[in-house]
């Protein structure tokens, strides 16, 4: 699984600098338990092929309405359908170019994005024997957000 962390780090560095002018930090990695969370806000895709599992960005809501402000180019102050859309927009760019950047080891196929909103919501991973990898980011500076990575290999 190790292996395979590096690409969504660079993959995060570059989509956040692209679309939403900004650079983010990446943190130590560190394993997490199904049920940890503390975030408002979740964007989850899920992995299927020679890879299956689900990638999900979780952040909180002011982290949410500053990258959707960014995009939209209006104010954001509560998790409305556009705060909702750039979350799943931002999870579906970062899954698509990693699976991409897999091609030559890994046929995955992604699904549509889902969200998940609400102070300390649970996220459910698709296997129980899975290990969930969090990266966390710093991003503007002084706010953060997980990208979570739940893989298995076939190969």
């Amino acid at each position: 699984m190790e292996q395979y962390i590096q690409p969504f780090i660079k993959v995060c560095e570059t989509v956040f600098r692209d679309f939403c002018q900004t650079e983010v930090t990446p943190g130590r990695v560190f394993f997490v338990t199904k049920h940890e969370t503390h975030w408002d806000i979740s964007g989850i895709i899920g992995l299927s092929g020679d890879a299956s599992g689900a990638v999900a960005i979780s952040m909180m809501d002011v982290t949410a309405f500053k990258i959707a402000s960014t995009l939209t180019g209006a104010e954001h102050t509560s998790i409305d359908d556009d705060v909702t859309d750039a979350v799943g927009e931002l999870i579906n760019i970062i899954a698509g170019n990693v699976k991409k950047d897999f091609e030559d080891q890994l046929r995955i196929k992604i699904s549509l994005p889902s969200i998940v909103k609400g102070k300390s919501h649970t996220i459910v991973w698709p296997s129980e024997k899975t290990r969930i990898i969090c990266i966390p980011f710093t991003v503007f500076s002084d706010q953060e957000f997980c990208l979570s990575v739940a893989m298995d290999t076939q190969k």
